[in-house]
């Protein structure tokens, strides 16, 4: 049964590799901190009202401070913005302050914006759920700007990341 588990996840991580899904930096910030991870797994779960799922790490420093947060900002990358997906993939906010290696602003609802990024959603926090090993945060776009058109950077190019944190 153990085995037959395994194969199944197996290709299972097969199939959702295959499917090369966009990487995302989010950033948020509580009355204290603020906080910014890669994101591999979110997507658009409502047409209307327009909702979509968030999901961070629960190892994730940005998982901690989001618990306590009002919104997320949600960053479409390109492979133009590569260092930022390894600065915000790669590093561990137990241990810098990622926002001190990049431009970035006070956006919407306090929300770091960063300054690169081709796009952006400033979104509020609807709910939370436990998803496994990580926190699916279901959001609401307040606000949001597409500065350029641009093709995201993607799983199998961010799969080279070592990440700060295990997921």
């Amino acid at each position: 049964m153990e085995s037959e588990r395994n194969s199944t996840a197996a290709a299972a991580d097969k199939v959702l590799t295959s499917l090369n899904l966009p990487l995302l930096v989010v950033t948020t910030a509580n009355s204290k901190t603020r906080a910014g991870c890669l994101v591999g797994f979110a997507t658009q779960c409502s047409v209307d009202p327009l909702l979509l799922i968030v999901c961070i790490s629960r190892e994730n420093r940005t998982c901690r401070v989001a618990d306590e947060a009002a919104g997320l900002a949600i960053h479409g990358i390109s492979e133009a913005e590569r260092d930022l997906a390894e600065l915000f993939g790669g590093e561990t906010g137990d241990e810098i302050d990622k926002f001190e290696h990049c431009e970035w602003r006070r956006g919407p609802l306090g929300l770091p914006l960063l300054a690169r990024a081709p796009g952006w959603i400033a979104a509020t926090i609807e709910g939370r759920m436990d998803a496994g090993d990580h926190i699916a945060h279901l959001v609401k776009p307040t606000s949001a700007e597409l500065r350029r058109s641009f093709d995201p950077l993607r799983t199998r190019k961010g799969a080279e990341i070592e990440p700060g944190h295990d997921a």
